[in-house]
């Protein structure tokens, strides 16, 4: 603790911090509608609720007032020295509307920059935690969009198995009724893309799985329907588990994992591309390109199914964004009207839109459920910063997908074939099982 800050604190022991840094608080987030603690045991806001956000030390205090909105918070949240005592979701979904309003600097406060200032807050600011990720190049460029992936991605398999339970599965999950475990609902959407696509219908249809993961969709149609796969992502650490998995179940013969970007798949022909999860890797700027190449991999009467977060509006993570540093570094979300807009200038006729909103939010719930059981072992294996960072990023994309402020489509398109032929059934009574 720096002398400045000591000394102000034994001068105005009696005010308590909480008055002090009323000012600080509400430039933050208007009048509290949560319970805000401080080190010194001091409150602001409504007693008896289901959280309180904790404030430990002036490090929390120093890193908001340096970096205002969520990154200022969410280096605090990271570094330890801002917490949630209770249910991290009604603390979280509390202060969300705050956080979304938070357009000034302390700057346009004064009251803030005076109680900043007696407290010897407006001196040099801490360092970003080490978890923070600044990417550099030409942004959705091959180099830097494997930085960005392995930055997110790489953290440890032993990690995403912890979090993401057997089914491997990193990306929003089918709960057809409230019994429905999360591993069977896994199952149950990878089982609903591959009808989605025809592969029950077309024993031995070949492939392609863009951004795999660690290989679920492709043992899925292997396993199920005899799917002939190329499954390719930008992870080594993904490839490497991937391969593993698929000699596990045996089946070497009908799943090829590569370790390859989309944009050097050239010359091969598939009957089917599943892409789950990969497109907010993308980027508008190569939606285009992405999508008029998987249409040139496409044999006549293939189908393609885009399984992607989208917003309205779409959004690119701003770069003061604690997705963008800490999560999802260049990450976008698309419009699902621009998408459709996009298939179709590739050449792909739109069959299908449907929206899995509510089921994200009951999948990402299930995910924080899974780290907080085991949070010492994810601590032990990627460390407290890393596993707060996943902690935080998972309680808000679930009340986003909840409250509507966030969305997830599956857009089915179709190459046509001669005369205009889809090949599409005549309805969608064969997709669910």
């Amino acid at each position: 603790m720096r002398t400045g800050v000591t000394i102000d604190l034994r001068a105005r022991r009696d005010a308590g911090l909480a008055d002090q840094l009323r000012p600080l608080v509400e430039a933050y987030l208007g009048r509290p509608t949560v319970e805000v603690r401080f080190w010194d045991g001091s409150r602001l806001g409504p007693r008896g609720g289901p959280g309180a956000l904790v404030l430990r030390s002036p490090e929390a205090i120093r890193r908001m007032a340096w970096a205002p909105g969520e990154l200022g918070a969410g280096r605090a949240f990271v570094a330890g020295d801002l917490d949630v005592d209770g249910d991290i979701f009604a603390v979280v979904a509390a202060l969300r509307p705050a956080g979304q309003r938070l357009r000034t600097t302390l700057r346009t406060v004064p009251a803030a920059v005076q109680a900043a200032r007696r407290l010897g807050l407006l001196d040099r600011p801490p360092p970003p935690p080490p978890e923070e990720a600044r990417p550099r190049g030409l942004r959705h460029s091959r180099r830097r969009d494997a930085t960005a992936v392995s930055h997110h991605y790489d953290v440890g398999n032993d990690f995403y198995r912890l979090v993401l339970g057997p089914s491997l599965t990193y990306s929003c999950a089918r709960f057809v009724d409230d019994a429905t475990t999360l591993e069977a609902a896994q199952d149950a959407k990878h089982e609903l893309v591959c009808r989605k696509l025809g592969l029950h219908e077309r024993p031995g249809a070949r492939l392609l799985d863009v951004g795999c993961g660690w290989g679920s969709m492709a043992i899925h149609a292997a396993r199920h329907h005899d799917a002939r796969v190329v499954a390719i992502t930008i992870s080594e650490q993904q490839a490497q588990l991937a391969r593993a998995r698929v000699r596990d179940a045996g089946l070497d013969d009908r799943v090829e994992v590569r370790l390859q970007d989309y944009r050097e798949l050239h010359g091969e022909a598939f009957d089917a591309i599943s892409s789950i999860g990969m497109f907010e890797h993308v980027g508008a700027a190569r939606m285009s390109t992405y999508l008029g190449t998987l249409w040139s991999l496409l044999r006549p009467e293939g189908r393609l199914l885009n399984h992607a977060i989208s917003s309205v509006g779409g959004s690119r993570l701003a770069g003061r964004s604690f997705a963008h540093r800490y999560v999802f570094p260049d990450g976008e979300l698309i419009d699902v009207g621009d998408v459709v807009l996009g298939m179709e200038a590739a050449g792909f006729e739109v069959r299908d839109v449907e929206s899995l909103r509510e089921h994200y939010g009951t999948t990402l719930r299930a995910w924080v459920a899974n780290l907080q059981q085991r949070w010492d072992e994810a601590v032990a294996l990627v460390g407290e910063g890393r596993a707060r960072v996943w902690l935080l990023y998972m309680v808000a994309s679930a009340i986003g997908f909840e409250d509507g402020g966030l969305a997830v489509h599956q857009v089915l398109g179709v190459r046509g074939g001669e005369h205009g032929s889809s090949g599409m059934p005549r309805t969608r009574d064969g997709w669910v099982a």
